[in-house]
């Protein structure tokens, strides 16, 4: 037999609005009578539905996880179980939504406010169109980025700076007097725009401030053919290569294994630096440029909460402040602004500007409170290089 909510008030002699409360906004009841409610709730067996519990508090208990490729690449398979192990104790569910071109991602922002079945949307590795997303700040919807190429538009991200971690590839490469050095990476024929193609822009910036260094660029179409051509290339270069920087490891392990069988030694003839340090590179000996998927995941994630909290305090000034203004008639609309930034403004909250960029980060990354002061809005977690044993000085 299903209990009631008003036999658990009976039980623990409160109103059911009490023991609403209790459930949907427990910080509103004392310690004490909130004990007394979840004691009779769990004798009497007692569940508040979770469709129930989110009308009541305004919220969907989900957020929309927007990716290119879905959840299955390393990448993002590290970042979203980063993400889910801080909102699901939470009590939140994550919907993934896979989208290629800038028409499904306009579709998606178009269609949010009417919807509104999500409380957040977490953005994964590209950038967004800060006119798309104009009236999410009207339900109140934050838009948070995880390695993205940009923060216009966002209201926090977690990112790496991937022009930095080139430039220490690079750096490295020529400390071991290499100079015939290549990137080799993919193609893409997206309209959105990816922070690992910062990669590129990192490696061409770098060995420019080389004089001595001889470039190479090398894109391929993902796909079966993508290994062999990448071998081919790297193999018929001219003037012959010494080093190749990849653009991530799931590219440069396998051409490690295939080179050998063209009897081309790694890194006697040849040296190679990946990026990401996936499972299998620490265990082959790749040298790689190291990042933490699932603990970006997991920033994201508080933010995530954080974001949550305060667009939840904004609405209902929204609603106190509407309400006012019916009362009085001459009141006007006092709501936190929560304008998201632009290339030409900076981040707005509570009509506050906090555009001041942090020293030694670039420019696209800046810094601003969320919640609190100690909490910052854009964060840049570091790369690191991992020396192993597919570098080696030039042998000359």
């Amino acid at each position: 037999m299903t209990t009631d909510i008003q036999e658990v008030a009976q039980a623990a002699g409160v109103s059911v609005s009490t023991v609403s409360r209790t459930f949907t906004k427990p910080d509103l009841v004392s310690a004490k009578t909130r004990k007394k409610v979840m004691s009779a709730a769990n004798k009497l067996g007692f569940r508040i539905s979770r469709s129930a519990a989110a009308l009541k508090s305004g919220q969907t208990m989900r957020v929309a996880f927007l990716t290119a490729d879905g959840v299955s690449s390393w990448f993002n398979s590290h970042a979203f179980a980063g993400l889910d192990s801080v909102l699901h104790p939470a009590g939140y569910d994550i919907s993934v939504f896979t989208m290629t071109t800038a028409r499904e991602r306009k579709d998606f922002f178009q269609n949010l406010p009417v919807l509104r079945n999500v409380d957040a949307v977490v953005v994964n590795s590209f950038d967004i169109d800060p006119q798309e997303i104009a009236r999410l700040d009207d339900v109140h919807v934050p838009i948070i980025g995880i390695n993205v190429p940009s923060n216009v538009g966002f209201d926090a991200t977690v990112s790496i700076d991937d022009c930095a971690a080139m430039h220490d590839a690079v750096n490295h490469l020529s400390a071991l007097d290499h100079r015939n050095i290549a990137f080799v990476g993919q193609t893409t024929h997206s309209q959105l725009r990816y922070s690992a193609d910062l990669r590129l822009q990192g490696f061409i910036d770098e060995c420019r401030n080389h004089p001595s260094i001889h470039e190479t660029v090398m894109l391929f179409e993902p796909g079966p053919d993508c290994i062999d051509e990448a071998i081919n290339a790297i193999l018929t270069a001219q003037p012959s290569l010494t080093a190749v920087c990849f653009m991530k490891d799931e590219i440069a392990i396998p051409v490690l294994f295939r080179l050998r069988q063209y009897n081309r030694r790694v890194p006697q003839d040849l040296s190679i630096i990946g990026f990401d340090d996936i499972e299998l590179a620490g265990q082959i000996g790749l040298t790689t440029l190291r990042q933490d998927p699932y603990a970006m995941g997991a920033a994201v994630g508080r933010k995530v909460l954080d974001a949550i909290t305060l667009a939840a305090n904004s609405s209902r000034n929204d609603d106190m402040a509407s309400s006012a203004h019916h009362r009085s008639h001459s009141g006007g609309h006092q709501a936190a602004d929560l304008k998201r930034g632009s290339s030409d403004e900076g981040h707005m909250i509570s009509g506050k500007s906090a555009s001041k960029p942090v020293t030694g980060i670039p420019a696209q990354f800046e810094t601003e409170s969320l919640a609190s002061p100690s909490t910052e809005a854009y964060s840049v977690f570091p790369v690191h290089l991992m020396l192993r044993e597919t570098t080696m000085p030039l042998r000359k």
